[in-house]
C-alpha cells in the first residue's frame, strides 16, 4: 500500500514537460566525481554480476517489478480503446524526422525509445503510466531508455543510468530511483548540488560495488554512450523530457501523457501495417 501511494503521488507532480535547450554533441560534461582508474564495461559488469550474487546485500523492498497501479492500468485501457478508434496526423500528433534511424535496432522490433532522466519531474510523473503501457506491449515492440544530459545535476542520473544499465540493475532500480529523488528526498534533485558519491551508494544497496560504480559513472565507455545519446537526441529534435521517438521516425508531440501513449500505439500500428506490407 505505502508504495502504490507513492507512486500516486508521482502523478501529482508538476504538469509540464522538462524543456531544456538541445545539447551540444562537442559539449563535454562536468566530471561527476574524481576518478582514479576507468575500467570497461565489460569488467564493470562482471564485478556487478558478483556483487549480485550470493554474497549481496539484501536488497530494499521496493526492488523488482513496478507494483500494481489500477489507475494507470485503467488510463491505459482507456488510451487503447480511443487509439484503435483513429489514426495519427503529421504534424499535429507527430512530427516526421527525416533520414531517422532507430536508436538501436533489434531483430526488426519497433522501437520505442523514451528520453528521459530520473531527476526530471515530468518523467517521475510518467513512469506509472508507462509500466502499466509496457505490460500490454505485445513482443514485436521494445522500449528503449535515452538518457537527457542538459547539466551538472542531470549528467550525474545520465551516467548513473547507463552503468545500472551495463551493469543488469536498471530493471530492479529504475522505479526506486525516481522516487528516491521525488518522494523520499534520499537522492539530490535540480535544486541541490551533484552528488555522484550518493547516487554510487543508492546503487550499492543493490548489489553494487559503490567505488567501482562511481568509478564506472567517468569511464570512458560511459562517456561514448553519452555523447552517442546527445547525438540521437540532436537528430531527432529532442527539446524537452519525457520525449518519445517511435522507429528513430517519428517524434510524438501530445499533449498529455495519455495523449503521448495514443499517439505512440497509432505510429506503431502504422509501422507494422508498412512492415507487413514491404514483406509481401
Amino acid at each position: 500500500m505505502k508504495r502504490q501511494a507513492l507512486l500516486l503521488l508521482l502523478l501529482l507532480l508538476p504538469l509540464a514537460a522538462c524543456n531544456k535547450a538541445p545539447p551540444s554533441t562537442d559539449a563535454s560534461a562536468p566530471a561527476a566525481a574524481a576518478s582514479t582508474t576507468t575500467p570497461s564495461a565489460d569488467a564493470v559488469a562482471a564485478a556487478a554480476s558478483a556483487a549480485a550474487g550470493a554474497n549481496a546485500p539484501a536488497a530494499p523492498a521496493s526492488v523488482g517489478a513496478p507494483a500494481a497501479n489500477p489507475a494507470a492500468d485503467a488510463a491505459v485501457a482507456a488510451v487503447a480503446d480511443t487509439a484503435a478508434k483513429g489514426t495519427a496526423t503529421a504534424g499535429t500528433d507527430y512530427i516526421v524526422i527525416q533520414g531517422g534511424q532507430p536508436y538501436a535496432p533489434l531483430d526488426g522490433k519497433i522501437e520505442v525509445v523514451e528520453v528521459f532522466n530520473f531527476i526530471c519531474p515530468a518523467c517521475a510523473r510518467f513512469e506509472p503510466l508507462l509500466n502499466a503501457w509496457k505490460k500490454t506491449l505485445p513482443a514485436d515492440v521494445r522500449v528503449t531508455y535515452v538518457p537527457a544530459d542538459f547539466n551538472a545535476q542531470w549528467h550525474i542520473y545520465a551516467q548513473a543510468f547507463l552503468v545500472a544499465d551495463a551493469m543488469g540493475l536498471d530493471a530492479r532500480t529504475h522505479d526506486a530511483v525516481f522516487n528516491a529523488i521525488h518522494i523520499e528526498h534520499s537522492l539530490p534533485s535540480e535544486s541541490d548540488p551533484p552528488d555522484a558519491r550518493k547516487v554510487a551508494a543508492f546503487y550499492a544497496k543493490y548489489g553494487a560495488d559503490a567505488k567501482q560504480f562511481i568509478d564506472a559513472m567517468s569511464s570512458f565507455a560511459v562517456d561514448a554512450k553519452l555523447k552517442r545519446a546527445k547525438q540521437f537526441m540532436l537528430a531527432t529534435g529532442v527539446e524537452g523530457t519525457p520525449t518519445v521517438i517511435v522507429d528513430g521516425r517519428y517524434r510524438v508531440t501530445g499533449k498529455s501523457d495519455e495523449d503521448v501513449l495514443r499517439i505512440t500505439n497509432q505510429l506503431i500500428a502504422q509501422e507494422r501495417a508498412a512492415g507487413a506490407a514491404a514483406a509481401r
